[in-house]
């Protein structure tokens, strides 16, 4: 059996305004075991995107407990949060944040690029991922002569060039007609089929049936497995 790659523990998160306190997590608990797909759904509101906030290291919890690959990650310092989140984890957003000015093997070079590797060595692995998710041929374009489907394979591309133990997908096909968000889908379905462990949030019930794990989120917690 495959191990535990994320643990969290009665996770809670809340946010205070003024004399309003929300309650976004609510003692959640979760496995992700390495190599798993899992699909996270629910009404807005329910605490999705603070659940991947928090998984991505972008946000820290209010209370309970969470292991990333064996280690404990709430209480890790600013800086340290970055150089795991660098290290560890690869984001793909439902808008697909690329910057404008750069070709497309700069953008998926960045994360490379931040994390010390020198320029020459960082464009060339770019190159290598991009072949992977089938952009060779558009490295040296920028971002708006792309389709929206071929910005998000950038966007994944990205995500995977610093080679994350954990996939975070913020509605990856969102911003997609129904026939680039099924091959962003057969891309994600690939990709784990190869290794990679994905979460995903999606309101897309048929995107979400790709997911070997689902779970549903109702009020902070989980409802159903």
């Amino acid at each position: 059996m495959s191990k535990a790659l994320v643990s969290i523990q009665n996770l809670s998160k809340v946010y205070i305004t003024g004399d309003i306190e929300t309650r976004a997590l609510n003692g959640l608990s979760l496995e992700i075991r390495e190599k798993t797909f899992l699909s996270v759904e629910g009404p807005s509101g329910c605490g999705k995107s603070t659940l991947l906030s928090i998984l991505g290291l972008l946000d820290t919890p209010t209370s309970g407990a969470y292991q990333l690959a064996g280690h404990q990650v709430a209480s890790l310092t600013f800086d340290q949060r970055a150089k795991a989140r660098n290290e560890h984890i690869g984001f793909i957003f439902q808008a697909f944040h690329l910057i404008e000015d750069l070709t497309v093997r700069e953008n998926v070079a960045l994360p490379l690029t931040y994390a010390g590797t020198k320029k020459k060595q960082a464009l060339a692995q770019a190159e290598d991922i991009l072949e992977r998710v089938g952009l060779s041929g558009r490295s040296g374009h920028r971002p708006a002569q792309l389709s929206g489907g071929q910005q998000q394979r950038v966007a994944i591309a990205r995500a995977l060039v610093n080679k994350p133990k954990l996939i975070l997908a913020d509605e990856p096909t969102g911003n997609l007609d129904t026939e680039n968000g099924n091959a962003i889908m057969d891309l994600l379905t690939d990709l784990n089929r190869s290794g990679a462990t994905i979460c995903m949030v999606t309101h897309n019930p048929e995107h979400a049936n790709r997911a070997g794990m689902k779970i549903r989120m109702q009020d902070g917690a989980i409802r159903t497995h």
